[in-house]
């Protein structure tokens, strides 16, 4: 690697047009966890277990996809380098898949518009693997730095946060504004232009990036996917990742629902995306200063406490003012904000280590696993909520507001607080057992 301990060629100009990338990513994230589930169960009326299953199986080809795309880019030969022709290519197409996702005619029959859903929603998934994996693959060789890592993660979360706050406000304000299947349609096209934004915007930001001169890996996929499980640092921050994905995922997959009938109140999702959303836009940079004075991994722990009793909060709020379900969920922004600052700048850490130990590149497999895994926890996330509206037995519908039983408002309840909560105090276990800090990362410049 060519970056050394100081600033990536570019400063802060390659640090906001790499960050960009997230413009595309958090649109991308959000939406489909935020509006597929219920655009299913309340508008096409597909029973919630079908639902849930619609929504995870794309993503299930994604963990299966993923360490091959990361694969294919590790092995890119082109005069732009590995990882920035994706951007592009991937990025296109992602914006005209997600486009289709939601604007399927009426096809006559409840079936047909679901498999339109599962086509289109596995066509996008099969792009954003193309794009995600080299994505989260470039902060590793832009940079050797610990710390500039830091600074590199702290621009991608900020505007990451933004993008969040503001496709999540947006997409269920402009279906309201437009009413049934076509505000759907409209959305969908309107976050479709997002995605594209922010996918040449990465491209054209991230023109100055370096490219980092380590061959890439020998062997097989197989054999590099083996290498990659083997490497404990990485093993068990990806493990904690995973289930604190799976947590958020529950909880983004619950917004609509706590909304609609928990809270009862229009505008109710709006305001709490916002609170999700807004501490992380005022706090990324703060929480970027912790990890520099206690270290990322402290940082990442106190990070998660924050999330989790955000979220327990949230249940017993539910029985008082609607004002303390959004303080709440506030706080589950704050830690919010900081789960996505750690791990994403201790995963470039593993794997300069790994390749400061072997001479050989796997940056590109441990993001594909790594991006794999974030799906796969983002996906069981909405199948897990599903799982629990089923049991509850909540009613699906083809006109949406249908009246729910008190069973089916207690688990939407307990499926946007406690089970989140509880998945990410889990998590911790594994967190535990991380041993890398500054001075060993350091190293690999030395």
């Amino acid at each position: 690697m060519s970056a050394g301990h100081h600033p990536a060629p570019g400063g802060r100009g390659l640090r906001v047009g790499y960050g960009a990338g997230s413009v595309a990513t958090g649109a991308f994230g959000t939406v489909p966890g935020l509006m597929l589930l219920p655009f299913l169960t309340d508008t096409l009326a597909v029973p919630a277990l079908a639902a849930g299953a619609i929504v995870f199986l794309p993503k299930a080809w994604d963990v299966v996809l993923n360490p091959v795309a990361g694969r294919i880019s590790d092995r890119t030969v082109d005069p732009r380098g590995p990882r920035r022709p994706w951007l592009l290519r991937a990025g296109v197409l992602l914006a005209a898949c997600f486009a289709l996702l939601f604007a399927a005619p009426d096809l006559g029959s409840r079936t047909a518009d679901a498999a339109w859903v599962l086509v289109a929603f596995l066509a996008c998934a099969t792009a954003y693997a193309f794009f995600q994996v080299p994505y989260v693959a470039m902060p590793a060789e832009i940079t050797d730095s610990y710390e500039e890592r830091t600074r590199l993660m702290t621009w991608r979360v900020a505007i990451l946060a933004f993008t969040i706050l503001l496709a999540g406000a947006s997409a269920p304000a402009i279906r309201d504004a437009v009413g049934g299947r076509d505000g759907y349609r409209v959305m969908g096209v309107a976050m479709a232009l997002l995605i594209l934004t922010g996918a040449l915007l990465a491209y054209r930001g991230t023109r100055a990036a370096p490219v980092g001169a380590v061959e890439a890996g020998a062997g097989t996929l197989r054999d590099q996917l083996r290498l990659v499980a083997g490497a404990r640092d990485f093993r068990l921050l990806l493990t904690t990742f995973v289930l604190q994905a799976l947590a958020t995922g529950c909880m983004l997959a619950g917004v609509d629902y706590v909304a609609g009938d928990v809270l009862e109140r229009d505008g109710a999702a709006t305001i709490l995306f916002v609170c999700f959303v807004g501490p992380a836009l005022l706090l990324t940079p703060a929480w970027a200063a912790v990890g520099q004075r206690i270290g990322k991994k402290t940082g990442y722990l106190v990070a998660s406490l924050v999330l989790a009793a955000g979220a327990a909060a949230v249940l017993p709020a539910t029985d008082g003012p609607t004002a303390l379900v959004f303080v709440a969920v506030g706080l589950v922004g704050v830690g919010y904000a900081g789960i996505q600052v750690f791990p994403l700048a201790m995963l470039p850490d593993v794997a300069a280590v790994d390749a400061r130990d072997t001479g050989s590149s796997r940056i590109g497999v441990y993001t594909g696993v790594w991006t794999a895994g974030e799906t796969l926890g983002l996906a069981l996330g909405p199948g897990l909520f599903a799982v629990v509206l089923a049991i509850g037995g909540y009613r699906s519908s083809d006109a949406g507001g249908a009246l729910q039983p008190d069973s089916a408002v207690t688990a939407i309840a307990l499926g946007f607080s406690i089970l989140p909560a509880a998945l990410v105090l889990v998590s911790l276990w594994w967190l535990r057992g991380y041993t890398l800090d500054e001075t060993e990362v350091d190293r690999v410049g030395a």
